[in-house]
């Protein structure tokens, strides 16, 4: 089968499509055909050589996709057969807390990742997709869209009329856009251009914020709430945007705090979290219970995570170009085979 990996030392010029031979099946495991992969910043970061240096090499990259089940183990129902599955981030995350073990089965490292025609997973780490979402769609859920459910509904405890702010308008943000406008929250999303706000307003966001345009983004979130603040942050930006994010938010908020595109280190004034009893929640992915009740609310309201660009197999060095560029609105996908 046809696989890329990172071969030998880190680099996208040394991520290569390469020849492995067909996984085998065993007890209580799903053989997959790969249909669909999607790219995080994480995956970039990690071929990059950035994400985990002491990574083992050769290893194949991306925890995203989505695939079709065609053969099963020993002791697994037959039923799965011909089922559209998404392989959980961390495989072995099914529910509860997150523990050290748990996220050394992370896809794409350490384990190896979604960019192959097959893939061999446990039966208890894949979560059947909503019928009416295309593959891009679907490949587009395990990480992205179950980081912005967790930061908003399992840690968040967003609720409809709440107020939360997003930051770009990249894959989580723009998820975690069309998930709150899904729950009945009010969205404030920023951007670098007013092209991509339009967008999302056509997503489901109501007010949008240039903050190129507008560097004091923070104090115009506030305007928007009449002083008071947002309830929560999606904070993707990291060190460089949290001390504007600590502003925007209301007495009692809360930041959750997902990446670290804009830095990872930076001096803080931490008094306004003490005083104003801001709460900051570091949100990583989630587990598979997060994910099939993800699921349950996207085919109940037949949400459509946005798609930025799918590209063919041959083209997975284009797909991680465009997602180093920092140009695309939603989710970077690639056909898988």
């Amino acid at each position: 089968m046809k696989v890329y990996e990172v071969q030998e030392q880190f680099g996208l010029d040394n991520l290569v499509m390469a020849d492995r031979p067909s996984p085998v099946v065993g007890p209580g495991q799903l053989k997959l055909k790969m249909r669909c992969a999607s790219l995080n910043f994480r995956d970039l970061l990690m071929v990059q050589g950035l994400y985990n240096p002491r990574q083992s090499l050769p290893v194949i990259p991306c925890s995203d996709g989505v695939g079709e089940v065609v053969e099963v183990g020993d002791g697994v129902d037959e039923e799965w057969l011909g089922k559209r599955v998404c392989p959980i981030f961390a495989q072995g995350w099914k529910s509860g807390e997150p523990t050290k073990a748990k996220l050394k089965t992370t896809l794409g490292s350490p384990l190896d990742g979604v960019l192959a025609e097959e893939m061999v997973v446990s039966a208890e780490s894949v979560v059947e997709v909503p019928e009416h979402l295309r593959d891009a769609e679907a490949a587009s859920l395990p990480c992205a869209a179950v980081t912005a459910w967790n930061a908003l509904v399992e840690q968040g405890g967003i609720k409809a009329g709440d107020t939360i702010l997003t930051l770009g308008t990249g894959g989580v943000s723009t998820l975690a856009a069309q998930i709150g406008a899904m729950l009945g929250a009010r969205v404030i999303a920023t951007s670098s251009s007013d092209e991509k706000l339009e967008r999302i307003k056509e997503l489901g966001a109501d007010e949008g914020i240039n903050y190129v345009k507008d560097e004091d983004w923070q104090e115009t979130a506030r305007k928007l709430t009449d002083g008071r603040g947002v309830d929560l942050v999606v904070e993707v930006g990291g060190a460089g945007t949290l001390q504007k994010s600590i502003r925007a938010v209301r007495i009692g908020g809360q930041i959750s705090l997902i990446g670290v595109l804009s830095g990872a280190a930076q001096e803080l004034n931490i008094i306004p979290l003490l005083m104003q009893n801001i709460r900051i929640q570091g949100v990583i992915v989630g587990h598979r219970e997060m994910f099939e009740r993800l699921n349950r609310a996207i085919a109940h309201h037949e949400m459509r995570p946005a798609v930025d660009k799918v590209f063919s197999f041959d083209e997975v060095g284009e797909a991680f170009g465009r997602m180093a560029q920092g140009a695309h609105f939603g989710k970077i996908c690639v056909e898988v085979g």
